[in-house]
């Protein structure tokens, strides 16, 4: 008999997420289990200060709060709770949660997954943690726990574990087990599913959007929907949006199972309701990544506020006054942003902003003493000085490195309500990554009807264009991985997907985002979601603690790039987004391209 769909929802999207949204999962509607995720790689290396100042810390405090009511709740529903809130402490969560039951007087069980912790094997560093798979969580819920800490798993896996525990799939039922983890991948982020940071948030009521949640059927197809009555929307925008978030391939590489990203299929299935299907799955690779933070060394900067006339020439004078100031620190960096206006109405609106940015392995070089220096030139430097803030001392920042490690040397274990350690093998018959075949791109023709031939019209015809911005006609989704970055890019339908597919090649993307030149680009597809996917290597150098760049984690590197103007054929943008101005004359094709490096 086949098992009813699994009701699996998500109340935390990283740590710091909305409070109450427990709460309103648990009385929104019917779950079996609810998830929470958050951690990230920034999370991680805030959570290793915390615990070098207390040894009894190192997971999210914040998930405790929101269990003083949800920890009831949860159990009158029946709804079993899976989060990775334990961090780099998940044995020590575990343990507050059994304080926190006794005190409310709930009985629950409680389970932990732990292995995941490497930082004895990587010399110098803060944390170490390899991304565990779901099966651990799986194990814990076979033993009938109701709340279920981890550390450091992947996101998605605090959804395909517990769906392999509701069917009872074994660890070679790829294609079931793929279908799980992009439904968990749909919903780890939290409201980024249900129209948050969507790029066309100007057609739906996004003010305060609700958490998702999928009905994952026994064959691993899903679909996503939200309870009745809360706010934003599902749409298959909003899940494309999602599907392609810090993403880098086609292949979408997890300790359990890999997710071929380009055999998803969306399909609306009603009002705020979208099926996931026909997702494919491969075995795993033979290694884990493992996240490794580390102190990098200290910071610091200031802001100048340049008013008026003369911008470049006051940006040139604060420079030339802090020359000598600056020598001997070992990185130092200038950015003028332009965001001064000319014949201004407010004082505001007629200022640019210049921004130092200071780092070196010692304190000293980049302390109070340098930003004082700074501050000193306020009587003797351009007309209108002052900086945004007073002098600060240092601060110390973070890199992020991910390295690797044989999923056999990898102790994950489950450890159940009644303190019993089970060892987690890993997957049988892994295999190793393709670096080859992720840097050719898809590899595969286009299902039919969506990627294949362009229709008719297209092509090299000539046809009436408008220079207007991206954005009219593609939606996008930008993020971090490490210090890189990827900009997923979706078109809303097919004809605009065949000449997003032909223009946005590698080398219009580096030119529309010059930052991204001389960098290595990937470019992939995914014709089943009218999407491109763009990786972009080293672009956040050590990743976000570094503060490396004015958008650390690339989180609008997107929307930068849907704010660029090319030539759009007029009749691929929707009525509502042709830009005022006339269109332009018909033209002939532009001069093809570059080709671009394929692999081998």
């Amino acid at each position: 008999m086949t098992r009813r769909p699994l009701l699996i929802g998500n109340a935390s999207g990283f740590y710091g997420d909305r409070s109450g949204a427990l709460r309103e999962m648990l009385t929104g509607g019917p779950l079996d289990v609810l998830t929470g995720d958050y951690l990230a790689e920034l999370t991680m290396l805030i959570l290793g200060r915390d615990r070098l100042k207390n040894p009894d810390l190192g997971y999210a405090k914040t998930f405790l709060r929101q269990l003083e009511e949800g920890l009831g709740l949860a159990h009158e529903r029946g709804v079993r709770l899976v989060t990775n809130a334990g961090g780099l402490n998940p044995a020590g969560l575990a343990d507050a949660v059994r304080a926190l039951a006794a005190k409310v007087g709930v009985p629950v069980s409680v389970a932990h997954v732990e292995g995941d912790n490497l930082t004895a094997r990587e010399d110098g560093a803060l944390t170490a943690n390899a991304y565990l798979g779901g099966a651990g969580i799986t194990a814990c819920l076979r033993a009938g726990a109701d709340v279920v800490v981890t550390g450091r798993v992947t996101d998605a896996a605090l959804v395909s574990g517990p769906a392999a525990w509701w069917f009872d799939w074994a660890p070679e039922e790829h294609d079931r087990l793929a279908g799980a983890v992009v439904a968990g991948h749909v919903l780890e982020c939290g409201t980024q599913a249900t129209g948050g940071n969507y790029s066309f948030f100007t057609g739906h009521d996004v003010r305060r959007p609700g958490f998702p949640l999928a009905e994952i059927s026994a064959d691993g197809s899903a679909v996503i929907t939200k309870h009745p009555g809360t706010g934003g929307v599902v749409s298959a925008g909003t899940v494309t949006a999602q599907l392609l978030y810090e993403t880098q391939g086609v292949r979408y590489l997890g300790p359990d199972v890999t997710a071929r990203l380009d055999t998803v299929r969306l399909t609306d299935d009603g009002p705020d309701r979208v099926r996931i299907s026909g997702v494919r799955g491969e075995q795993p690779p033979s290694t884990l990544k493992v996240g490794v933070t580390r102190i990098g060394g200290w910071r610091n900067e200031v802001v100048f506020v340049l008013t008026g006339l003369d911008i470049e020439e006051k940006a040139d004078l604060v420079r030339s006054q802090l020359a000598e100031t600056l020598e001997g620190v070992a990185d130092a960096a200038w950015t003028l942003a332009r965001t001064d206006h000319e014949d201004a109405d407010t004082e505001e609106t007629a200022s640019a902003l210049l921004r130092l940015v200071v780092r070196d392995p010692s304190p000293d070089r980049v302390g109070r003493a340098l930003t004082s220096a700074a501050v000193e030139l306020a009587l003797g430097s351009y007309p209108g000085f002052h900086v945004t803030t007073p002098p600060s001392p240092a601060q110390p920042y973070g890199v992020f490195a991910s390295t690797s490690a044989p999923a056999t040397q990898v102790p994950h274990t489950a450890v159940l309500p009644d303190g019993t350690h089970v060892p987690i093998p890993a997957p049988p018959a892994a295999l190793s990554a393709s670096p080859a075949f992720e840097a050719r791109g898809s590899g595969g023709g286009a299902p039919e009807g969506v990627g294949g031939a362009a229709p008719a019209g297209s092509g090299a015809e000539p046809r009436e264009t408008v220079r207007a911005p991206l954005g009219a006609l593609a939606g996008a989704r930008s993020g971090d991985k490490g210090g890189d970055a990827n900009v997923g890019v979706w078109a809303e339908s097919a004809p605009a997907w065949h000449w997003l597919r032909d223009t946005l090649t590698v080398d219009r993307f580096q030119a529309l985002l010059p930052e991204t030149r001389g960098l290595a680009v990937h470019r992939h597809e995914l014709p089943n979601l009218r999407a491109l996917n763009f990786t972009v290597t080293g672009i956040l150098g050590d990743g976000v603690a570094s503060g490396h760049r004015f958008d650390p984690q690339a989180k609008a590197l997107g929307e930068w790039l849907r704010a660029r103007h090319l030539d759009i054929p007029v009749d691929l943008l929707p009525p509502a987004r042709r830009p005022v101005s006339a269109p332009q004359p018909a033209r002939g094709p532009a001069p093809a391209p570059a080709p671009e490096e394929t692999g081998p």
